[in-house]
């Protein structure tokens, strides 16, 4: 005989059954069993300790720790003479690309060639070491004025290519313009400087191979985007000129603040004009969507103040009134000013430097990070180009020139 419902077991409470024929109401067909109520989230798994405000960025390697620690572990960067090249010269042109791989990158840093040009930006950053942008120069040389004055010219193309309208928010194609016409006066903005040498017809030939260095320095004209590659490509164009013995040491303080200085000027402009896209961007793990040269400068220029510290970017009077003398308060007032929100939110890796105790360590602390995050990356180094001023996987016995 077949057992009656009632005499069955009831179902287990930690597997519901759903509702029979036998649990809904006579009057509206409605259930009269329900399941139990689900557990609370605490039962389940406690509540996380901390809460993060946001959500990385960038997709952080799982060893970005210890990659942290490399960097903070590694030797600082020491300043390098220049060897300045003599008649007669044998230039490449145009110069190439020669880093594809990691495998390249890592012969490029084992040379001798590499050393000396991150040597010569933090000869630029010592030069500029507790001095402000209007501190009289050493000696501004007509070679400085000439650069000054090519970069000029090109802030005014700005002014003569306004932006055309249009319906996205980056790139603008009136950059287009600008930068085709930056290409076709390169060679005659480049005889600004080289005529001014004793021995006009000996330097002549350098002219096209330091032009491609010049015209990258800017931006990309196909993609409207900027990054520290362009960046690195003008340092490494000043770089050309101190090879030829265009600039001198004595020169470098003039460098940074004169050249430099308009170079960012007119970079900010393309930017803010053009609407320039950042190129290969960290996001707000990044110094900047754009820079990082002048942070670098500018954290030399702030060594041993006598009363702004690192934590002083966020005393908004004092970027006011100093982001004119010092490039690190220019660059945050930048940055403030083209970015909304907290500045702890939009440029978190600038907040954690505020907190370094002085001037020095966040000097040295950017130049290992130049090198690590901007030098040491392929997908920057690559589009770098080498020839006979830049040599490329040279070995130190192999170079003797490069020998102070």
């Amino acid at each position: 005989m077949e057992p009656d419902k009632q005499d069955s077991p009831p179902p287990e409470e930690s597997q519901p059954t759903p509702p029979t024929a036998t649990d809904c109401c006579i009057n509206c067909g409605g259930p009269t069993v329900f399941p139990p109520e689900p557990p609370s989230r605490s039962d389940i798994s406690p509540p996380p300790s901390y809460r993060p405000i946001r959500s990385p960025a960038v997709n952080l390697p799982p060893n970005h720790l210890t990659y942290q620690q490399s960097i903070i572990l590694a030797p600082i960067p020491k300043s390098q003479k220049v060897p300045a090249l003599s008649p007669p010269f044998s230039f490449q042109t145009p110069p190439a690309k020669r880093i594809h791989s990691p495998d390249d990158l890592r012969r490029f840093h084992d040379s001798l060639t590499a050393v000396n040009f991150l040597g010569f930006v933090v000869a630029l950053s010592d030069s500029v070491c507790g001095q402000k942008v209007s501190d009289p120069c050493p000696t501004v040389s007509p070679t400085v004025s000439a650069l000054v004055s090519v970069l000029q010219t090109l802030i005014q193309f700005v002014d003569d290519i306004p932006p055309v309208g249009q319906s996205s928010r980056y790139g603008n194609l009136s950059y287009r313009t600008w930068h085709s016409r930056m290409v076709q006066n390169a060679e005659t903005l480049m005889q600004r400087v080289i005529t001014l040498q004793d021995d006009e017809y000996a330097y002549r030939p350098a002219v096209a191979e330091i032009i491609p260095y010049f015209t990258d320095s800017f931006g990309n004209e196909s993609r409207i985007d900027y990054g520290t590659g362009h960046e690195t490509n003008f340092a490494a164009w000043l770089y050309c000129l101190a090879r030829l013995g265009l600039i001198k040491e004595e020169d470098y303080q003039a460098v940074v603040t004169k050249v430099f200085v308009k170079y960012l000027d007119l970079m900010r402009k393309l930017q803010l004009v053009y609407c320039l896209e950042p190129a290969g961007s960290h996001g707000v793990w990044g110094l900047d969507d754009y820079h990082f040269l002048p942070f670098v400068f500018g954290s030399s220029q702030l060594i041993d103040h006598k009363y702004m510290k690192p934590k002083s970017i966020h005393n908004e009077d004092i970027l006011e009134s100093f982001s004119n003398e010092y490039l690190y308060l220019s660059c945050v007032a930048f940055v403030k000013k083209v970015k909304k929100g907290p500045f702890a939110e939009h440029s978190p890796m600038l907040n954690d430097i505020s907190g370094v105790p002085n001037w020095n360590k966040v000097n040295t602390g950017l130049l290992k990070m130049y090198k690590a995050e901007v030098l040491g990356k392929v997908p920057i180094m690559q589009h770098f180009l080498f020839g006979s001023l830049i040599p490329c996987f040279v070995p130190t016995s192999m170079l003797p020139d490069f020998k102070s």
